[in-house]
């Protein structure tokens, strides 16, 4: 019987464990993506739940565990530098069974492209236009042409094109947050504190500082925002960061010394991507082009794996019968998938509390979590998964 062919449009996180496990199950997958080659670099994402578990299950413990940074402390400092608030690792330990990890999500995304070698991959290029038939989706690619798929699924993030070509602009599906966030890497920056995060925030802002390693430190600034559009040019970019983190507090002169030093500058809204439904006909999405749950809620990429774990499943389980599998999929995931939605809107004002008061309570708050259970009480809806996975066949995985 013929192979069901697959294109899956984004190489991020959700597009290579589709791309997996649709082989597990008898398809025959593409991966397209726009960069021309694997991305680097970006910021780190906090790593645990369902999203480990199926690291855990396409073989990917040990590197997890290898290219991973086992975090010791979230420590919060003041204008001089000063530990006001706080929390060790017995504390991610409680909420996650120990199954945790601090990696770089480009790392995460290069462990994942190592499990599809046998893959069919195309960089460089991206989907233009889309034509559903009864019997397939004509695809057209800036670069390559015209083809034909089977199915096609968006899995190229919060700005999806998929998105845009079968549903429609951006606008009707996002809901910002009211944050900006901005990343970069420097070399060489002087303190290093080894598996610490160490952050200092101002009313409506936070930087957040992190060792990588090869002596490189990452920056993470999350800050109040309106609704207008994010400057899209590199020297724009910086001098709202400029702006926004301007004054001698902490170590905000050395980081802007080493912001207008940076070549590459990761610069986005916070926002959600809220949908009524992940399908229409054969195309269907997931991951952040489905239901983005923000950057600060730090389960993102678990959150795509799983989405990409189960749509597979239930395009195995139903046979290729897409509108069933479509069906089923959004079924499963979509209380899974609000609740986190809805916790994520909460969880945003921890990072950049917009009053001095909402700061000062929330680092009162964070000094009790070394009571036992208590992080439990304050974060366990938002933080532990309730989902069950289903356990599928996967033919290629057993035969």
């Amino acid at each position: 019987m013929k192979q069901a062919t697959v294109l899956i449009s984004g190489g991020g996180i959700a597009g290579p464990t589709l791309a997996f496990w649709l082989k597990a199950a008898g398809f025959a997958p593409t991966l397209v993506e726009r960069a021309p080659a694997l991305r680097t670099g970006g910021y780190v994402i906090d790593f645990w739940g369902l999203g480990y578990e199926i690291a855990t299950r396409m073989g990917l413990a040990a590197d997890l565990d290898r290219v991973g940074y086992h975090l010791r402390e979230m420590r919060i400092v003041g204008d001089r530098g000063e530990r006001v608030a706080g929390f060790g690792a017995q504390v991610f330990g409680e909420l996650t069974g120990g199954r945790y990890v601090t990696l770089g999500r480009s790392d995460l995304s290069r462990l994942l492209f190592d499990k599809i070698k046998d893959t069919a991959i195309i960089f460089g290029d991206e989907i233009v236009g889309l034509e559903q038939h009864a019997d397939g989706v004509q695809v057209r690619l800036k670069h390559a042409g015209e083809r034909w798929f089977d199915l096609v699924i968006g899995a190229d993030g919060l700005h999806s094109n998929v998105r845009r070509l079968v549903f429609g602009p951006q606008d009707r599906f996002e809901r910002q947050l009211g944050y900006r966030v901005a990343a970069f890497e420097a070399r060489g920056y002087r303190p290093r504190e080894e598996d610490v995060y160490v952050i200092y925030g101002q009313p409506g802002r936070m930087i957040g500082r992190f060792s990588l390693r090869d002596d490189r430190t990452l920056f993470l600034f999350v800050f109040t925002a309106g609704s207008d559009a994010a400057p899209a040019l590199l020297a724009a970019q910086k001098a709202v960061l400029h702006e926004k983190f301007g004054g001698d507090a902490w170590e905000c002169p050395r980081i802007r010394r080493e912001l207008d030093r940076a070549g590459e500058l990761y610069f986005d809204r916070v926002s959600q991507i809220r949908m009524e439904r992940w399908s229409h006909g054969r195309v269907a999405m997931t991951g952040d082009a489905a239901f983005c749950i923000s950057l600060t809620a730090g389960q993102g990429a678990a959150l795509a794996m799983t989405a990409a774990y189960v749509l597979a499943g239930e395009l195995a389980r139903a046979g290729g019968r897409h509108e069933e599998a479509f069906a089923r999929y959004e079924a499963l995931l979509r209380p899974f998938v609000g609740a986190k939605q809805r916790g994520a809107a909460r969880f945003a004002e921890v990072f950049a509390p917009r009053t001095r008061w909402s700061l000062f309570v929330r680092n009162q708050l964070i000094k009790l979590l070394v009571i036992p259970g208590l992080a439990r009480l304050a974060f366990g809806r938002d933080i532990v998964d309730t989902l069950q996975l289903p356990d599928y066949r996967w033919p290629a995985l057993t035969a």
